[in-house]
């Protein structure tokens, strides 16, 4: 087989390539495949781990915006209570101060009565002292005098007889 040197060129390069390639075959090519199937499934794992992360912040967000609702929710019935607990006291003060009112001039009320029973007597009381007072003088001047004594009496005599 006599070759020119084109030709030899072209059959040696085609054996180089066939003995290369069954090399690679043989050595470089499952380890190769190795590295990029478990480049691949890094990759996979990782995707997968990504997607597991934004599923968990997802359950985070919705928890977190629940125990949001929640906070809101007992916040609105802590003030309303609250709100409650201060009408029920503003209600109950002024009932109270209501009560306090009532008694304090039911016993004003005693108190003027009393008073006004008291100014009475004594009015009474100093009434009579002046009436007797005055009676006296009036019976001094008027028995002193024998005309006006027997004047009386007869005066006396005839009220009693006419009642």
């Amino acid at each position: 087989m006599n070759l020119t040197a084109p030709e030899s060129l072209i059959f040696w390069t085609t054996i180089i390539f066939f003995v290369f390639f069954l090399l690679l075959r043989k050595f470089a090519w499952k380890p190769i495949l190795g590295a990029v199937k478990g480049r691949e499934e890094s990759i996979n794992n990782a995707l997968a781990s990504a997607e597991s992360a934004r599923r968990e912040m997802q359950n985070l967000t919705a928890d977190n915006e629940r125990i949001l609702q929640e906070a809101r929710l007992e916040r609105d019935n802590m003030l309303k209570e609250a709100r409650e607990m201060k009408d029920k006291m503003v209600a109950d003060s002024k009932k109270e101060a209501q009560i306090q009112g009532e008694r304090m001039i039911a016993q004003a009320k005693i108190a003027i009565e009393a008073e006004k029973n008291a100014a009475m007597a004594e009015l009474k009381s100093q009434v009579s002292t002046l009436s007797l007072s005055i009676a006296e003088k009036l019976l001094k001047d008027q028995l002193s005098n024998n005309e006006a004594q027997t004047k009386l009496i007869e005066n006396m005599l005839g009220d009693v007889k006419l009642n």
